[in-house]
């Protein structure tokens, strides 16, 4: 605590007092997307939804444009639905509890234990990824960078170590210790505030990460391909682009009848996602 004290990344969620509001918004963001990048274009966001009632009245062409840059665009939808939620359901305030904030729409066990635990510094127990590798090293020695505990077992280490008056200044230092001291993949042991007293200190061998298998598509992953046609779109308007032309822009006129068939099922997975629209021969973002 004495090192983030010093060390304490200036977010604009981190304010005191916290704004719920801008807690929520930046707890949705951040489930995939880097700090770094939310940081920088949430400010941009709060001058378009300013309000949670903004945010719940934005059609789906709207709030997905305003999401350019912060990653999977359903999460935007989910966002929005949540505030929705809460406007109809909690008078237009973020609720305070666990129990509340897990029945909103696109809000889960980590999320909404996040935004108890940040907007209104209710004690939970929140486990993002720099929480778990911090947790497990501290707990055993950890024989390469990327070994982690069981959440059951980090569970039962964090009730033992979050200090029951400070639960969120708690988590930010440890997620700011994860993120830039105890990394993944070269953790900095020697500048670590807890290196005399962690078993894996400097004995971890470096180890890559596994990595996800994910559906490809011309040697990339389809979310790539997906955030391509949504950003194509954000740019033709609502009048929307022919198939064809959209096929075009994105394969090329060179594209195969087996290409053309896999870019329509996959316009076909965003129009059933609530992200684009088909009207006749005409595709556009949702409304």
């Amino acid at each position: 605590m004495e090192w983030y004290a010093e060390t304490a990344r200036p977010f604009p969620w981190r304010t005191q007092p916290p704004d719920p509001y801008i807690v929520l918004l930046s707890e949705m963001m951040l489930q995939q997307t880097q700090a770094s990048r939310v940081a920088a274009l949430l400010p941009v966001f709060l001058e378009s939804y300013p309000t949670i009632h903004h945010l719940a009245a934005a059609t789906n062409g709207e709030i997905i444009r305003h999401w350019k840059g912060l990653g999977y665009n359903s999460r935007a939808l989910r966002l929005r639905d949540a505030a929705r939620a809460i406007v109809d359901e909690h008078q237009g305030l973020v609720p305070a509890s666990v129990e509340e904030l897990r029945a909103l729409p696109g809000v889960g066990p980590y999320t909404s234990a996040a935004i108890a635990c940040f907007a209104y510094n209710v004690y939970a127990v929140v486990l993002d990824v720099n929480v778990r590798r911090v947790y497990s090293r501290i707990t055993r020695p950890q024989e390469t960078t990327v070994d982690v505990e069981d959440d059951s077992v980090l569970y039962d280490v964090a009730r033992t170590l979050i200090p029951q008056g400070a639960p969120s200044k708690w988590h930010h230092a440890v997620m700011d210790l994860g993120a830039t001291i105890c990394t993944s993949r070269s953790p900095q042991c020697s500048s670590c505030p807890l290196t005399e007293i962690c078993p894996s200190s400097g004995i971890m061998r470096s180890a890559p990460r596994p990595k996800r298998s994910e559906p490809m598509f011309r040697g990339e992953p389809r979310r790539i391909w997906r955030g391509r046609v949504v950003e194509h779109l954000r740019h033709v308007g609502q009048r929307g682009i022919t198939e064809s032309a959209l096929v075009k822009s994105i394969l090329g006129v060179e594209a195969s009848d087996e290409e053309r068939e896999w870019l329509r099922a996959l316009v076909t997975v965003l129009e059933r996602d609530g992200v684009v629209s088909q009207r006749g021969r005409r595709i556009s973002l949702a409304d």
